[in-house]
């Protein structure tokens, strides 16, 4: 047996780097250190390695790559090794972009790990730089008594993991399931205490009432400075309550897949002129690539991360880089006062794109098919048309897989026409909200469980007033 030594390092700096890597022994069996940390998720396995790795190996060829976060070249290397003695490789890195010199910074908000992690802080401490994260956000939660690992760990700003270049903060994924449905989950971030309760309904047993409601518990994290992220759970019969309230601050879409469920429903939440920005996460442990960008104004900190983030300056991705700009502003703008308004789109990835989109008031005004160099670079300038007001986003697509096995994507957060409400379809979008709030309400009247009339009651007033929100918007666009 022969024993491969891998130094990483950064191409520029020459420093070791953390990085996940894959080794292919002669007989294409995935070798890895014993004691090495395992990547969690679909694709090709991977194991974690902070600068250097050994592995044991039989004579013959040996392919081996080595991956830190998205924006740097997957590193793929093939070398023989000898029946016997050692191999030293230097294995350099280089990247394809630096989004952080242009101010923008990636996060990960929503990740937990599960009751069978047995090393969670060690892979807390390794996910930050083996994904190259600028923000990762671990979160507690509750699914009856099971003892997630994750949840060892303090709600708030984690110092003893959090660096100038990669801060780490452990909030809260507050939720509720039942038998009729469940209200979602709901995202909370920068808190410095609990919000309690962390879980009702099903997930704390099966006769824990349908109470509180989860605006209940956006309000008690806004409360204390804290950010309210809806997350993955389009369906969740509060979201629409929740939204149309002003409780929440962004929606964290395709966690930790595509869903065309999760954008119809975000894009009929913005034609009722409320205002989310796109942002993402990868759920159980880091199990895709998914990262939302966040241009921050100033230099980087959590602070202005987050305020970057509210302002609605983001985009999502699991690799593709994607800048919108319209009349020259960014994600999260509004523009005034013209006729038509100037469009350019601009890409750039690693993996090869397909399809450049340009959306106004969800649908799809301008569609470039990729070829040839427009694959892997481009721009690409359209005029739309600004007869009312609305909003513009963008959004990329590719055939190509990355190593979690995901079809590669990104979409920009929206830049704001006039007023931003669509009149030719908010109407629409407001009785489709209307009616979905006024049939859960039906529901929870019937089938939820409550320990008091007072809550019932509460939990139905407030859902009722979410749906006059809509109703409101159902009558003045309808």
């Amino acid at each position: 047996m022969a024993q491969i030594k891998g130094i990483i390092r950064d191409g520029v700096s020459g420093e070791r780097v953390a990085a996940k890597v894959h080794v292919l022994g002669s007989g294409g069996q995935f070798l890895h250190p014993g004691n090495s940390l395992l990547k969690v998720g679909p694709g090709a396995p991977f194991f974690y390695a902070d600068g250097a790795f050994e592995v044991q190996t039989p004579r013959g060829a040996v392919d081996i790559v080595v991956e830190r976060g998205t924006e740097y070249v997957p590193l793929r290397h093939t070398l023989y090794a000898p029946s016997g003695g050692a191999v030293e490789v230097d294995l350099l890195l280089e990247r394809w972009v630096d989004l952080p010199e242009q101010r923008w910074y990636p996060g990960n908000t929503h990740i937990h790990y599960n009751e069978s992690e047995t090393r969670p802080e060690e892979r807390l401490r390794l996910d930050t730089e083996v994904n190259d994260l600028s923000v990762t956000a671990v979160s507690i939660l509750q699914r009856g008594q099971i003892p997630y690992a994750s949840n060892a760990f303090p709600v708030g700003f984690m110092t003893d993991f959090s660096t100038d270049h990669r801060q780490v903060d452990c909030g809260e994924e507050t939720r509720h399931n039942a038998h009729h449905g469940g209200y979602g989950h709901v995202m909370l971030l920068n808190l410095r205490n609990l919000v309690e309760p962390v879980s009702r309904g099903d997930l704390v047993s099966a006769f824990d009432p349908d109470y509180p409601p989860l605006c209940h518990a956006c309000d008690d994290a806004r409360t204390q400075g804290g950010i309210v992220i809806w997350c993955h759970n389009g369906n969740g019969l509060e979201a629409p309550v929740a939204a149309g309230l002003g409780k929440l601050h962004a929606f964290n879409l395709f966690d930790p897949c595509w869903k065309d469920l999760e954008y119809d429903l975000w894009y009929k939440l913005l034609n009722c002129g409320i205002r989310l920005p796109a942002s993402t996460g990868s759920d159980w442990y880091v199990c895709s690539n998914n990262r939302v960008y966040v241009q921050t104004e100033g230099r980087f900190t959590y602070k202005s991360w987050l305020e970057g983030l509210q302002a609605g300056r983001t985009f999502i991705t699991n690799g593709p880089a994607l800048w919108l700009e319209v009349e020259g502003e960014g994600p999260g703008a509004q523009i005034e006062g013209r006729e038509k308004v100037a469009v350019v789109v601009r890409w750039r990835s690693h993996y090869a794109l397909d399809r450049v989109e340009v959306v106004r008031d969800g649908m799809v005004v301008g569609e470039r098919v990729l070829a040839g160099d427009d694959q892997w670079e481009g721009a690409w300038a359209v005029d739309v048309d600004m007869a009312g007001d609305g909003w513009v986003a963008a959004r990329v697509f590719g055939m190509a897989r990355d190593s979690f096995g995901q079809a590669v994507y990104a979409h920009a957060s929206p830049v704001y026409l006039g007023g931003g409400i669509p009149a030719r379809q908010a109407g629409d979008a407001a009785a489709f909200f209307a009616s979905r709030i006024a049939a859960a309400g039906e529901k929870i009247a019937r089938y939820g469980r409550f320990t008091t009339d007072a809550q019932r009651e509460e939990v139905l007033h407030l859902f009722e007033a979410g749906r006059k929100i809509y109703a409101k918007l159902e009558k003045d666009y309808g």
